[in-house]
């Protein structure tokens, strides 16, 4: 387990300008090491009461996937955010490839949560980002409750398969192409009905920039540690899961994973796939919501 000591120039907090798009807090930027960064956004509960939502993203996401949809909802109750960008995301910066596999990870969002200090934390991962949640959590930051979406799986054949066929179809089309093949298997039909007129399209592939942050973190994707402690998990945990994710998804790994977890519950949401924050941003807000309710 990553060690939860803070690296070397954890304190200097580099200040951003005022974020207009979500109208709250302000972009700040943690120098972890010389050229190795996280952009953050830290928006503080409105009450003693009151949580912070620290959410981890997806490999392939950054945090305007939350801004764009659950965050509202859960200022409008009071509470707080803790928002942030991974190495090789955009704005946050690395120096060396391994800082974007599973360990640094965890370590750099220990280094982030042990400055900004939440108030509250409700830990909120989607997809392998609840992996990063977990590990934090275990790693001795502690959440008051946790959140996943779409994460739970085990580690074999199948699931080294499909990460190694992520990467491998980033470098031979880059993000379109990538979406173009997982997409009908990752997103509920009304999502795709939507978006296919702008899918589909050759023209738009192009191998990816093996050098960059984004393929990296996919390329590493493929490294991370899935056996988890799951019985050690031992707060609060909603379990949000997609039912129309036709690649992660698999309900007797779920349920095995569920059981593990003492105070572990389930909202399954029938009509959203594995980006349930962009089909079901709704259903989100209020998981989260009621979530926070139990924790208090």
């Amino acid at each position: 387990m990553p060690s939860s000591r803070a690296p070397d120039g954890i304190g200097r907090i580099l200040r951003h300008g005022y974020d207009a798009q979500e109208g709250r807090g302000e972009m700040s930027t943690l120098e972890l090491s010389p050229g190795n960064t996280l952009l953050y956004q830290h928006v503080p509960p409105e009450h003693a009461n009151g949580a912070t939502f620290v959410f981890f993203n997806a490999l392939s996401g950054s945090l305007a996937m939350w801004t764009d949809t659950v965050t509202q909802a859960l200022y409008a109750a009071g509470h707080g955010t803790l928002l942030y960008n991974m190495r090789g995301q955009e704005g946050s910066d690395f120096t060396a490839p391994s800082a974007l596999a599973h360990p640094a990870i965890v370590a750099d969002a220990v280094a982030l949560l042990t400055t900004v200090k939440p108030v509250n934390p409700i830990y909120v991962g989607l997809s392998i980002g609840g992996l990063f949640a977990i590990g934090a959590h275990l790693a001795g930051v502690p959440a008051v409750a946790i959140a996943t979406i779409n994460t739970l799986r085990k580690p074999g054949i199948r699931l080294d398969w499909i990460n190694a066929a992520v990467a491998r179809a980033a470098a031979q089309g880059g993000s379109a192409l990538l979406m173009d093949l997982y997409a009908p298997m990752l997103f509920a039909e009304p999502w795709l009905a939507q978006n296919i007129k702008t899918a589909l399209n050759p023209e738009n592939y192009v191998p990816a920039d093996q050098s960059s942050g984004a393929f990296g973190l996919l390329s590493q994707g493929a490294s991370a540690d899935w056996n988890v402690p799951w019985h050690d998990v031992a707060v609060p945990v909603t379990v949000i899961t997609g039912l129309q994710d036709r690649v992660f998804y698999v309900e007797p790994d779920v349920a095995d994973i569920v059981a593990q977890m003492s105070l572990a519950k389930r909202v399954d949401v029938a009509d959203a796939g594995h980006m349930v924050p962009l089909e079901r941003a709704d259903a989100v807000s209020d998981a989260l919501l009621q979530l926070a309710r139990e924790a208090r």
